[in-house]
């Protein structure tokens, strides 16, 4: 027997009701608002939104009714990049880099990626599970309703296909949208430092193709960077995992020019992660390749950086560019999608809608999902927040805010 709800009295509704496609340029600022509003959702999807008083007529007598009390409603947050499973945390390389070290000098010391290595190898698979959960919570506070997430903190086969099955019962058991992605080429481990071909091969010819035939992995991703994999090497990866049916998405140009942007457009990557220090060149490249870039200035704010990616020139080429996260207990703790909206809006100039825009629609089309969610429209899912304010400009504004929204995954309020 299906359920039907009735959300009504809502103040400010953002929609994002607009074009199929991911948005760019004018196009990010279109938030498609709906003032005094209603929205109607049977079983798991939105059956209409717009005004209450040309809704109020269509809500059938059995429905449940939940008052907003005039506040804001928009989509849920889609975090399309994020690293979810892991043991332990590096709080003490944190203490090491605000006395003055550097990221890759910690990692050249045996810290960084490897110390997590070291601790997610140790952890049973419950273990881990449990620990995901908790950061799971976390987003989910915060209104993040869908979560890429990669593995990448096991670097040999069981580890990453045990991430990977973490990953998998976090997505069925609900109530978040979980994808999984595979970054076995996250760093090169210790027991192959001096064979690194030998690894390469492994994960093209043993993890890879477990993970694809075991349908753990909807991506794979690779680290391209001075301190993980060269672009040649990253090519090797990425090919493998096309062959083998994965969608490509790669970590480039975070520290350096020249390290893997380029190759994602080459390859067809559905996007290129990072871009600190993309080049002008290399963002045409992007486009006319169709990459969604996905920006991640909780990593800049971490690595207490100041070289954030070149959003406005991203949007004035015309790339449809997405905000998430990067959580991962190194280079950004951060798991607020809100928080990240308010750093892109400080420090990389997007207006709050077009930081709204990439938060959501755009990056649900980022992971193939931008007919089902990352709007709130009639036959979509009905992921959504109710906000504690009243115009979506304070999400941005308020920052670090102590906010909990309501929040709403497939027509059900889900509490943590």
């Amino acid at each position: 027997m299906s359920q039907a709800l009735a959300i009504v009295n809502i103040g400010q509704l953002v929609t994002l009701f607009g074009p199929s496609h991911p948005r760019v340029g004018r196009e990010l600022g279109e938030l498609g608002i709906i003032p005094n509003a209603a929205i109607l959702i049977e079983d798991d999807l939105i059956t209409a939104t717009g005004t209450y008083a040309d809704l109020r007529l269509q809500i059938p007598p059995d429905a449940a009714i939940i008052d907003a009390e005039s506040r804001c409603v928009t989509p849920g947050f889609i975090d399309a990049h994020t690293h979810l499973v892991f043991a332990g945390n590096r709080a003490a390389e944190f203490e090491q880099r605000i006395a003055g070290e550097t990221y890759q000098q910690i990692a050249a010391a045996g810290g960084g990626i490897l110390s997590t290595v070291r601790q997610t190898r140790a952890s049973s698979e419950e273990d881990l599970l449990a620990a995901a959960c908790v950061h799971r919570n976390w987003m989910l506070r915060t209104g993040t309703t869908t979560i890429e997430a990669k593995s990448g903190y096991g670097l040999d086969l069981d580890t990453e296909l045990r991430i990977l099955r973490v990953l998998k019962r976090l997505h069925e058991e609900g109530p978040t949208h979980i994808l999984p992605t595979l970054l076995a080429a996250h760093t090169v481990p210790p027991e192959f430092t001096q064979n690194r071909a030998e690894y390469i091969q492994l994960v093209v010819e043993e993890i890879i193709p477990a993970a694809a035939s075991q349908r753990l992995a909807r991506y794979c991703d690779v680290f391209c960077d001075d301190y993980a994999f060269t672009v040649e090497e990253s090519r090797i990866i990425l090919e493998c995992a096309k062959r083998h049916g994965l969608g490509l998405r790669i970590h480039a140009e975070q520290f350096r020019p020249g390290t893997g942007a380029s190759l994602a457009a080459e390859l067809g990557a559905a996007t290129a992660d990072h871009l600190e220090t993309v080049t002008e060149n290399t963002l045409q490249q992007l486009k006319a390749a169709g990459a969604q870039p996905v920006l991640l200035p909780g990593s800049v704010f971490a690595l207490s950086r100041t070289q954030y990616p070149p959003a406005r020139a991203m949007i004035e080429l015309g790339l449809p560019i997405v905000l998430a996260t990067d959580f991962n207990p190194g280079s950004s703790p951060v798991t607020s999608m809100p928080f990240i909206l308010s750093l892109a809006c400080l420090q990389m100039r997007l207006t709050p809608a077009e930081a709204l825009t990439a938060a959501t629609i755009n990056a649900a089309h980022s992971l193939d999902l931008g007919a089902r969610i990352g709007s709130l429209e009639a036959g979509k899912q009905a992921d959504l927040l109710i906000h504690g304010f009243h115009d979506y400009r304070e999400l941005a504004y308020f920052i670090a805010a102590p906010a909990r929204p309501r929040v709403f995954i497939a027509g059900k309020e889900v509490t943590t």
